[in-house]
């Protein structure tokens, strides 16, 4: 009878569920990664920590299908195939000290290099300004260096040429390109790309981002088998390193 009791009472809301606080709001949904966005600390615990935010992925089809849309990845004719690459996820942080979530995809090859790169740099606190991929920015190059986007694989030829890029192979990385950019001079004519970027041209100037053999990121890309655009002679690519 008193259970009977008890339940006609809940059903009329005159008693109580014990098990649930009403006042306390329900759990939000879990964010989700990304790229380009600030997280807080609360989110990365969210995550399971921040070892939990570097990571590798492969290119499953709904990314190949996004890098086609957006252009850095051709619908047919590439002469590199999609299980050749890979997506990693990075924790950076900006000037500003905000942490972002990063994006990058890369030749499967050099994947794992890039992990421990981008891990001491975030715990180091090096600043990269953006990492989202170039798709973003209709696969256009000039577009995304100009924005500062860190990025790796877009499937085009070298600057100028016919040849494909290492970037076309996802072994190559710009790093912070507005601040470093590519410059060459031919026939007295000289290339600047981006083509906003002449302020940085001088490598004895001081700003922030710029990339030189004393710096962080030089260092660690060059521990891990990387050349650098930088120490080119018949040009310079100061945001350049690749394998």
């Amino acid at each position: 009878m008193i259970r009977l009791l008890l339940a006609v009472l809940l059903g009329a809301g005159v008693v109580s569920d014990c098990n649930r606080d009403s006042s306390e709001p329900e759990a939000a949904p879990r964010q989700e990664w990304v790229a380009g966005s600030t997280v807080t600390a609360s989110v990365i615990d969210s995550w399971g920590g921040e070892e939990n935010c570097f990571a590798v992925m492969p290119i499953d089809s709904a990314l190949k299908a996004s890098m086609v849309a957006g252009g850095s990845y051709p619908a047919s004719g590439a002469l590199i195939s999609t299980e050749e690459l890979r997506c990693i996820r990075v924790l950076h942080v900006n000037l500003d000290r905000d942490t972002l979530c990063g994006e990058m995809v890369c030749n499967k090859a050099i994947a794992a290099d890039l992990i421990d790169i981008f891990r001491e740099l975030y715990h180091q606190g090096y600043p990269i300004e953006r990492m989202v991929r170039i798709d973003e920015y209709g696969a256009d190059d000039e577009s995304s260096m100009r924005a500062n986007n860190s990025s790796s694989f877009c499937y085009r030829a070298i600057a100028g040429s016919t040849k494909l890029s290492n970037h076309a192979k996802g072994l190559a990385v710009d790093l912070n390109p507005l601040y470093n950019p590519y410059v060459k001079t031919n026939n007295g004519k000289t290339v600047i790309q981006p083509s906003t970027a002449e302020a940085y041209v001088d490598r004895n100037g001081d700003y922030p981002y710029k990339i030189d053999r004393d710096d962080l990121a030089y260092k660690l890309f060059i521990a891990h088998g990387f050349t650098w655009g930088g120490a080119w002679t018949s040009l310079k690519d100061y945001q350049h390193f690749e394998k």
